[in-house]
């Protein structure tokens, strides 16, 4: 089976914070042609900066320039199950291969609760709904025990795991054993090969937006056997990803990263960082030590 790369696209905006559609479309078209699957309105997309109308119309044109040539994931995950469902509904109507959903923020959820809002949202919709587990951004954490319960339902086809823990990971990927058609991605981006290794059917990168061909490199090295090219790239992927986040928040970096290749991109919505000289000069001196800039 041919395993998957899919990049957790970065949302571009103008001066003014309004959403730049166009610029977004070119980031596509860089992700596709290296080889790369597309994740709109994920964490590196800026999803908690962006309305309900926004995150419609987003999903609208990512899929309309996809054009079909790769797949598309987008995130729905809200606080409350009621908008959540609402925003999967949507994007079952637009037509997306995948509806992830994030768990839910600031609400603190039981095992169980967590049961009934993935399970409602997966009962309202036609397209494969995957779990998205990033307890240290939720606060809320989806046991192995409760990804193996929703593994069963019908049209929970997988899990993101973003945790950053090894043993999670091979929990849910043991789920995956278990369950057939039960698919895991790993979210960490140093550990994008053992996934694969270890059962994995592909990885979401934010990473990626900054790096997209030495991440369609670790997949194609490995989906052709050739373990010593993936894990080549694969040191290339974690030293960036070592080197970058030591400088602040992740998604942050990664999309400074991306500005200072491209600042067509634009910054993010506030309040997120403003823009940081000193810093830039440390991520600009990364950039061209691995060939970026």
């Amino acid at each position: 089976m041919s395993r998957h790369a899919f990049v957790a696209l970065v949302t571009c905006f103008n001066a003014d914070e309004t959403i730049n559609y166009k610029v977004t479309r070119a980031q596509v078209r860089r992700q596709v042609e290296a080889g790369n699957n597309i994740m709109c309105a994920g964490t590196n997309g800026d999803f908690t900066a962006l309305t309900f109308e926004e995150k419609v119309r987003l999903t609208e044109e990512v899929v309309d320039e996809v054009g079909g040539r790769v797949r598309v994931i987008v995130n729905a995950g809200m606080p409350a199950t009621f908008e959540t469902t609402k925003l999967a509904r949507e994007f079952d109507r637009i037509g997306v291969d995948g509806i992830a959903v994030i768990t839910p923020f600031f609400i603190a959820c039981t095992q169980d609760g967590l049961i009934r809002h993935f399970s409602t949202v997966a009962d309202a919709v036609q397209t494969p709904v995957y779990l998205y587990d990033i307890p240290a951004r939720t606060q809320n954490h989806i046991e192995p025990q409760t990804a193996r319960t929703l593994a069963n339902h019908g049209n929970i086809a997988g899990i993101k795991d973003s945790g950053g823990a090894k043993e999670t990971l091979e929990a849910y990927l043991q789920v995956s054993k278990e369950v057939d058609g039960f698919q895991v991605y790993s979210g960490p981006d140093h550990l994008v090969l053992w996934a694969l290794q270890n059962g994995a059917a592909g990885c979401i990168s934010g990473l990626g937006n900054a790096m997209p061909h030495v991440l369609a490199g670790i997949l194609s090295a490995f989906n052709a056997g050739n373990i010593a090219e993936a894990e080549r790239q694969q040191a290339v992927f974690a030293a960036f990803r070592t080197d970058l986040y030591a400088l602040g928040f992740a998604p942050a970096m990664v999309k400074r990263a991306l500005y200072l290749q491209d600042a067509s991109v634009g910054a993010s919505r506030q309040p997120a960082l403003l823009p940081n000289d000193e810093q830039d000069a440390q991520v600009a001196s990364l950039l061209r030590q691995y060939g970026l800039l």
